[in-house]
């Protein structure tokens, strides 16, 4: 198994486990039980677990192009 494909794998479950650690609606406070009865901007974790997905998502995308393109 080359390289890529074990970064591939690796960003592809990264990616997962951030999509899903967000709480859909309720953000990240949500998730351990704090209640978001209104809408805020993203501070602290939540803006870093938010900033991360981002970055995987492009990680993932560029590594899939590279696989159609290679």
């Amino acid at each position: 198994m080359s390289a890529i494909k074990i970064v591939y794998t690796v960003v592809s479950l990264l990616l997962i486990i951030t999509i899903l650690s967000q709480a859909r609606g309720g953000g990240l406070s949500a998730t351990f039980g704090g209640a978001g009865e209104f809408y805020a901007q993203k501070r602290g974790a939540e803006k870093v677990l938010f900033n991360i997905t981002m970055v995987l998502a492009i990680l993932f995308l560029g590594i899939s192009l590279s696989f159609h393109f290679v």
